[in-house]
């Protein structure tokens, strides 16, 4: 008796005898094609925009070293002054405790970099979802994840 009971493969979009592994792979490639669009280009500017790498003045011992690009022209633009507002930078993240500003564009600053990590983890989360459930629907019983 065989035991490497031969079996024919997937088809998917053009694409013939695919192993699970590669129908897999494949409807992933699908489904983040068509998640992915002008708006995952803005969240990723809004990350990278947000991230301290525009030199400054000497700061306290523990602060994140540099500014955002957002940081620095949002406190111009938005040149309010609050009372202590709760932020986070890398430098506080890492210590678990939140950094105070008394200005407003310094605020949103340190704010809009969240929003697109939010928005890209609802992306990719969304992706994983799509993705498995149309594989399980493509995918033979005992190529199912779950």
């Amino acid at each position: 008796m065989d035991t490497t009971e031969q079996t024919s493969g997937y088809y998917f979009n053009g694409l013939s005898n695919l192993s699970p592994g590669e129908l897999f792979f494949w409807v992933f490639l699908d489904e983040t094609g068509k998640q992915v669009g002008i708006t995952d280009f803005a969240n990723l500017a809004l990350i990278v925009l947000g991230q301290p790498m525009k030199a400054t003045r000497a700061k306290p011992l523990g602060a994140t070293p540099g500014t955002s690009i957002l940081s620095y022209h949002l406190r111009q633009w938005l040149n309010i002054e609050v009372k202590q507002w709760p932020t986070l930078t890398n430098g506080s993240i890492r210590r678990l405790k939140f950094s105070y500003v008394t200005n407003l564009g310094a605020f949103v600053g340190r704010w809009i970099p969240f929003v697109g990590w939010v928005i890209l983890a609802d992306d990719v989360a969304t992706i994983a979802c799509k993705t498995t459930n149309r594989f399980n629907t493509i995918a033979n019983e005992k190529d199912r994840l779950w």
